[in-house]
Protein backbone atom coordinates (compact mmCIF):
# COMPACT_ATOMS: atom_id res chain seq x y z
CA UNK A 1 0.00 0.00 0.00
CA UNK A 2 1.39 3.78 -0.81
CA UNK A 3 1.78 5.94 2.14
CA UNK A 4 -0.82 7.65 3.94
CA UNK A 5 0.03 10.82 4.89
CA UNK A 6 -1.08 13.10 7.27
CA UNK A 7 -2.55 15.95 5.50
CA UNK A 8 -1.53 18.95 5.00
CA UNK A 9 1.45 18.07 3.21
CA UNK A 10 4.22 20.95 2.90
CA UNK A 11 7.60 21.16 1.23
CA UNK A 12 10.16 23.37 -0.16
CA UNK A 13 9.83 24.00 -3.85
CA UNK A 14 13.51 22.09 -4.73
CA UNK A 15 11.84 18.96 -3.07
CA UNK A 16 9.00 18.66 -5.44
CA UNK A 17 10.22 15.61 -7.14
CA UNK A 18 11.72 13.73 -4.09
CA UNK A 19 10.52 11.28 -1.86
CA UNK A 20 8.94 12.48 1.35
CA UNK A 21 8.92 10.76 5.05
CA UNK A 22 6.64 12.12 7.43
CA UNK A 23 8.97 11.95 10.93
CA UNK A 24 6.78 14.56 12.82
CA UNK A 25 3.44 16.23 12.51
CA UNK A 26 3.18 19.76 12.35
CA UNK A 27 5.86 22.26 14.01
CA UNK A 28 7.14 22.36 17.12
CA UNK A 29 7.03 26.40 17.36
CA UNK A 30 3.85 27.18 15.26
CA UNK A 31 3.21 30.69 16.48
CA UNK A 32 4.26 32.90 13.67
CA UNK A 33 1.59 34.81 12.21
CA UNK A 34 2.20 35.23 9.09
CA UNK A 35 2.82 31.37 8.79
CA UNK A 36 -0.52 29.33 8.21
CA UNK A 37 1.07 25.75 7.13
CA UNK A 38 0.19 23.77 10.40
CA UNK A 39 -2.53 25.41 12.11
CA UNK A 40 -4.65 22.75 12.27
CA UNK A 41 -2.11 20.04 13.36
CA UNK A 42 -0.68 19.81 16.68
CA UNK A 43 2.76 18.66 16.71
CA UNK A 44 3.53 15.19 17.32
CA UNK A 45 6.81 12.77 17.39
CA UNK A 46 5.63 10.06 14.97
CA UNK A 47 6.96 6.45 16.94
CA UNK A 48 10.08 5.35 14.91
CA UNK A 49 7.41 1.67 13.99
CA UNK A 50 5.15 4.09 12.14
CA UNK A 51 7.87 6.27 10.27
CA UNK A 52 9.65 2.47 9.90
CA UNK A 53 6.57 1.17 7.72
CA UNK A 54 6.05 4.60 5.46
CA UNK A 55 9.66 3.86 4.50
CA UNK A 56 9.12 -0.08 3.92
CA UNK A 57 6.00 1.06 1.77
CA UNK A 58 8.11 3.57 -0.26
CA UNK A 59 10.99 1.20 -1.02
CA UNK A 60 8.54 -1.07 -2.31
CA UNK A 61 7.21 1.60 -4.82
CA UNK A 62 10.16 3.75 -5.51
CA UNK A 63 13.41 1.47 -4.53
CA UNK A 64 15.57 3.63 -6.66
CA UNK A 65 14.79 7.04 -4.87
CA UNK A 66 18.23 9.25 -3.98
CA UNK A 67 16.80 12.06 -2.23
CA UNK A 68 14.35 12.49 0.98
CA UNK A 69 12.91 15.31 2.64
CA UNK A 70 11.65 14.83 6.45
CA UNK A 71 8.64 16.64 7.17
CA UNK A 72 6.81 18.05 8.76
CA UNK A 73 8.18 21.55 9.88
CA UNK A 74 11.04 20.71 11.66
CA UNK A 75 12.08 17.39 11.69
CA UNK A 76 15.25 18.66 13.03
CA UNK A 77 14.07 18.93 16.27
CA UNK A 78 14.05 15.37 16.98
CA UNK A 79 16.31 13.64 19.19
CA UNK A 80 19.44 12.72 17.43
CA UNK A 81 19.45 9.19 18.42
CA UNK A 82 16.13 9.11 16.67
CA UNK A 83 16.87 10.84 13.60
CA UNK A 84 19.81 8.55 13.44
CA UNK A 85 17.53 5.50 13.15
CA UNK A 86 15.39 7.11 10.79
CA UNK A 87 18.63 8.02 8.67
CA UNK A 88 20.05 4.19 9.00
CA UNK A 89 16.45 2.71 7.82
CA UNK A 90 16.72 5.40 5.06
CA UNK A 91 20.30 3.79 3.95
CA UNK A 92 19.50 0.67 3.94
CA UNK A 93 16.03 0.90 2.00
CA UNK A 94 17.19 3.00 -0.70
CA UNK A 95 20.65 2.03 -1.77
CA UNK A 96 21.30 5.05 -4.28
CA UNK A 97 20.49 7.45 -1.15
CA UNK A 98 22.71 10.72 -2.21
CA UNK A 99 20.48 13.18 0.35
CA UNK A 100 18.19 14.11 3.52
CA UNK A 101 16.93 17.06 4.38
CA UNK A 102 14.21 18.64 6.32
CA UNK A 103 12.71 21.77 7.86
CA UNK A 104 15.08 23.70 10.59
CA UNK A 105 14.57 26.43 13.12
CA UNK A 106 17.42 28.18 14.95
CA UNK A 107 16.56 26.51 18.12
CA UNK A 108 16.78 23.00 16.45
CA UNK A 109 20.21 23.82 15.39
CA UNK A 110 21.55 25.03 18.27
CA UNK A 111 20.19 22.59 20.77
CA UNK A 112 22.65 20.19 19.01
CA UNK A 113 26.26 20.48 19.66
CA UNK A 114 28.06 20.51 16.36
CA UNK A 115 29.11 17.15 16.53
CA UNK A 116 25.87 15.58 16.23
CA UNK A 117 24.76 17.69 13.69
CA UNK A 118 28.48 16.18 11.86
CA UNK A 119 27.16 12.89 13.00
CA UNK A 120 23.58 13.19 11.43
CA UNK A 121 25.47 14.89 8.21
CA UNK A 122 27.33 11.40 7.96
CA UNK A 123 24.24 9.83 7.43
CA UNK A 124 23.68 12.20 4.64
CA UNK A 125 21.11 14.48 6.49
CA UNK A 126 23.45 17.46 4.60
CA UNK A 127 20.71 20.06 3.77
CA UNK A 128 18.29 21.77 6.17
CA UNK A 129 16.17 24.61 5.98
CA UNK A 130 15.66 27.67 7.92
CA UNK A 131 13.25 30.72 7.89
CA UNK A 132 15.44 33.75 8.67
CA UNK A 133 12.54 35.94 7.44
CA UNK A 134 14.44 39.17 8.36
CA UNK A 135 17.34 40.38 9.71
CA UNK A 136 15.72 43.26 11.81
CA UNK A 137 15.12 42.61 15.43
CA UNK A 138 11.92 44.68 15.67
CA UNK A 139 10.52 43.13 12.73
CA UNK A 140 11.08 39.46 13.87
CA UNK A 141 9.59 40.70 17.30
CA UNK A 142 6.50 41.52 15.81
CA UNK A 143 5.95 38.32 13.55
CA UNK A 144 6.62 36.39 16.77
CA UNK A 145 9.17 34.44 15.22
CA UNK A 146 10.97 33.17 18.43
CA UNK A 147 14.64 34.47 17.03
CA UNK A 148 16.98 37.62 16.92
CA UNK A 149 19.31 38.31 14.45
CA UNK A 150 21.98 36.97 16.94
CA UNK A 151 20.39 33.29 17.33
CA UNK A 152 19.72 33.15 13.49
CA UNK A 153 23.65 33.70 12.89
CA UNK A 154 24.36 31.52 15.83
CA UNK A 155 22.30 28.72 14.43
CA UNK A 156 23.77 29.37 11.05
CA UNK A 157 27.32 29.15 12.06
CA UNK A 158 26.24 26.12 13.62
CA UNK A 159 25.08 24.26 11.02
CA UNK A 160 28.49 25.10 9.23
CA UNK A 161 30.30 23.96 11.99
CA UNK A 162 28.39 20.60 11.84
CA UNK A 163 29.10 20.29 8.19
CA UNK A 164 24.96 20.91 7.20
CA UNK A 165 24.25 23.65 4.10
CA UNK A 166 21.40 25.80 4.99
CA UNK A 167 18.62 27.29 2.61
CA UNK A 168 17.55 29.97 3.84
CA UNK A 169 14.51 32.39 2.94
CA UNK A 170 13.39 35.86 3.84
CA UNK A 171 9.92 37.15 3.62
CA UNK A 172 10.35 40.80 1.14
CA UNK A 173 7.23 42.69 2.85
CA UNK A 174 7.65 41.66 6.17
CA UNK A 175 8.19 45.25 7.24
CA UNK A 176 5.13 46.83 5.67
CA UNK A 177 5.37 50.18 3.45
CA UNK A 178 6.98 51.73 6.55
CA UNK A 179 9.41 49.69 7.92
CA UNK A 180 10.89 48.19 4.48
CA UNK A 181 14.46 49.68 4.84
CA UNK A 182 14.89 48.88 8.40
CA UNK A 183 14.19 45.37 7.44
CA UNK A 184 15.93 45.05 4.41
CA UNK A 185 18.76 46.57 6.28
CA UNK A 186 18.86 44.00 8.49
CA UNK A 187 18.50 40.89 6.77
CA UNK A 188 21.50 42.08 4.75
CA UNK A 189 23.43 42.79 7.77
CA UNK A 190 22.44 38.86 8.69
CA UNK A 191 23.47 37.00 5.75
CA UNK A 192 26.87 39.38 5.48
CA UNK A 193 27.73 38.38 8.96
CA UNK A 194 27.11 34.25 8.71
CA UNK A 195 26.11 33.61 5.13
CA UNK A 196 23.68 30.31 4.41
CA UNK A 197 25.13 27.86 1.49
CA UNK A 198 21.43 28.82 -0.12
CA UNK A 199 19.12 32.18 0.44
CA UNK A 200 15.93 32.96 -1.66
CA UNK A 201 13.52 35.91 -1.66
CA UNK A 202 9.83 35.10 -1.17
CA UNK A 203 6.97 37.60 -1.13
CA UNK A 204 4.81 38.32 1.77
CA UNK A 205 1.19 36.81 1.03
CA UNK A 206 -1.09 36.25 4.08
CA UNK A 207 -4.27 33.40 4.56
CA UNK A 208 -7.73 34.45 5.92
CA UNK A 209 -6.77 32.27 9.14
CA UNK A 210 -3.87 34.34 10.03
CA UNK A 211 -4.43 37.82 8.58
CA UNK A 212 -6.11 39.47 11.94
CA UNK A 213 -3.48 37.72 13.92
CA UNK A 214 -0.54 39.38 11.83
CA UNK A 215 -1.99 42.39 11.77
CA UNK A 216 -2.82 42.43 15.46
CA UNK A 217 0.90 42.33 16.19
CA UNK A 218 2.10 45.04 13.92
CA UNK A 219 2.66 48.93 14.59
CA UNK A 220 -0.91 51.05 13.50
CA UNK A 221 -1.53 51.87 10.49
CA UNK A 222 0.49 48.99 9.04
CA UNK A 223 0.13 48.91 5.27
CA UNK A 224 1.11 46.23 3.05
CA UNK A 225 3.95 46.76 0.08
CA UNK A 226 2.39 46.29 -4.12
CA UNK A 227 4.91 45.24 -6.28
CA UNK A 228 6.78 48.41 -7.28
CA UNK A 229 7.62 48.12 -3.15
CA UNK A 230 8.55 44.53 -3.19
CA UNK A 231 10.93 45.64 -6.29
CA UNK A 232 12.59 47.97 -4.44
CA UNK A 233 13.37 45.74 -1.20
CA UNK A 234 14.89 43.38 -3.78
CA UNK A 235 16.78 46.24 -5.34
CA UNK A 236 18.00 47.45 -1.85
CA UNK A 237 18.78 43.66 -0.34
CA UNK A 238 20.65 42.93 -3.59
CA UNK A 239 23.02 46.01 -3.49
CA UNK A 240 23.92 45.45 0.33
CA UNK A 241 24.78 41.79 0.34
CA UNK A 242 28.20 41.27 0.20
CA UNK A 243 28.25 37.69 1.47
CA UNK A 244 31.83 36.28 2.95
CA UNK A 245 31.09 32.98 1.42
CA UNK A 246 29.38 32.54 -1.73
CA UNK A 247 25.37 32.41 -1.96
CA UNK A 248 23.30 30.62 -4.59
CA UNK A 249 20.22 33.42 -4.41
CA UNK A 250 17.02 32.37 -5.89
CA UNK A 251 13.53 34.09 -5.77
CA UNK A 252 11.81 30.83 -8.17
CA UNK A 253 8.99 30.77 -4.97
CA UNK A 254 5.80 31.12 -6.49
CA UNK A 255 4.69 34.58 -4.39
CA UNK A 256 7.47 36.33 -6.61
CA UNK A 257 6.93 39.02 -9.18
CA UNK A 258 9.96 38.79 -10.60
CA UNK A 259 11.89 35.73 -10.93
CA UNK A 260 15.60 36.04 -10.17
CA UNK A 261 18.73 33.33 -9.93
CA UNK A 262 22.70 33.78 -9.47
CA UNK A 263 25.23 33.34 -7.27
CA UNK A 264 26.52 36.31 -4.80
CA UNK A 265 28.48 38.47 -4.60
CA UNK A 266 29.58 37.30 -8.21
CA UNK A 267 26.51 37.86 -10.11
CA UNK A 268 24.99 41.18 -8.29
CA UNK A 269 25.20 43.70 -10.72
CA UNK A 270 23.04 41.43 -13.51
CA UNK A 271 20.73 40.70 -11.02
CA UNK A 272 19.81 44.18 -9.70
CA UNK A 273 20.10 45.22 -13.84
CA UNK A 274 17.14 43.25 -13.98
CA UNK A 275 15.38 44.62 -10.55
CA UNK A 276 16.04 47.89 -12.63
CA UNK A 277 14.28 47.38 -15.93
CA UNK A 278 11.65 45.40 -13.62
CA UNK A 279 11.36 48.97 -12.18
CA UNK A 280 11.46 50.79 -15.55
CA UNK A 281 9.14 48.89 -16.89
CA UNK A 282 10.97 47.05 -19.24
CA UNK A 283 10.98 43.59 -17.82
CA UNK A 284 7.55 41.99 -17.86
CA UNK A 285 6.28 40.72 -14.23
CA UNK A 286 4.73 37.65 -13.21
CA UNK A 287 1.45 37.87 -13.87
CA UNK A 288 -0.22 38.00 -10.73
CA UNK A 289 -2.96 34.88 -11.65
CA UNK A 290 -0.64 32.24 -11.00
CA UNK A 291 1.21 33.63 -8.16
CA UNK A 292 0.79 31.73 -4.85
CA UNK A 293 1.81 30.19 -1.70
Amino acid sequence: MPIAYDMPLYRPPSEGSNLIIQATLGCSFNRCTFCSMYREKTYEVRPLDAVFADIAAAARDWPNAHRVFLADGDALGLPTDHLLAILDRLAAAFPELARVSAYATPKNLLDKPAEELAALKARKLSLVYMGIESGANAVLKRVKKGASQTTHARALARAREGGLKVSATAILGLGGRAGWREHIAGTAELINRESPAYLSTLQLGLEDNVAGAFLAAQEEGFEFQDDAGMLAEQELLLSLLDPPRPVIFRSNHASNCLPLAGTLPKDRDALLAVVAAARLGAQPLRPGWIRGL
